[in-house]
């Protein structure tokens, strides 16, 4: 298998689980009526993938990946903001939990763009391993404030480690960095704990 061939693999892998983990969130978050993503990630997965589809395109597979990742975490985003608000309605104001997020998206959009042209990444790269190995931390931190399995599933964290397996792969053989090594390698043990903690909760 020549050198394209395996990226597009690992590509397609990554994008394919990745998708299927959006699906099983917004399913799980219908079923349950609690959103299934931190409002952090949400922020920062809308803000990359609208500009790495729409500001500074990618070639045209990551590009139709990207869309179709910008789609489904709208409707992510629509449930953040319908069960989110229903869920801390005791503790804030509707203002303040609106303006919340609206200030997070926004920094989450700067950031993004300015750690690109800083970087000299216009693929997005660094800011994508970032937001994965963040991510990771932030669903650990959602299971654990909850206690329970609401808006989470074991298919949701399966399909999200076998997603960023096939993005660490790929970058490890053809794009390898010690950033880029270290943080992969911290999100695959961060989702490995994360299985633990949903397997464990589905025992109970």
């Amino acid at each position: 298998m020549n050198q394209y061939n395996f990226l597009f693999i690992c590509q397609l892998g990554m994008g394919l689980f990745w998708i299927l983990t959006y699906i099983l969130i917004i399913k799980r978050s219908f079923q349950d009526e609690k959103y299934g993503m931190p409002m952090v990630a949400i922020c920062a997965n809308i803000s990359w993938e609208f500009i790495f589809t729409f500001i500074y395109p990618q070639n045209d597979l990551q590009r139709v990946i990207s869309f179709i990742w910008f789609v489904l975490d709208l409707v992510i985003m629509w449930q953040y903001l319908i069960y989110g608000r229903n869920e801390y309605k005791k503790t804030i104001s509707s203002k303040l939990f609106y303006t919340s997020f609206l200030f997070t998206l926004s920094v989450s959009f700067l950031i993004i763009m300015v750690l690109s042209h800083e970087l000299h990444d216009m693929e997005g790269k660094y800011a994508a391993f970032i937001q994965n190995l963040m991510m990771s931390g932030l669903f650990i931190g959602l299971l654990l404030g909850r206690g329970s399995l609401a808006g989470q599933s074991m298919s949701i964290a399966l399909c999200k480690m076998i997603g960023t397996l096939f993005a660490a792969v790929g970058f490890f053989i053809y794009f390898r960095t010690p950033f880029i090594t270290i943080t992969s390698m911290a999100t695959v043990m961060y989702d490995l704990l994360y299985i633990a903690l949903v397997y464990r909760l589905s025992r109970k």
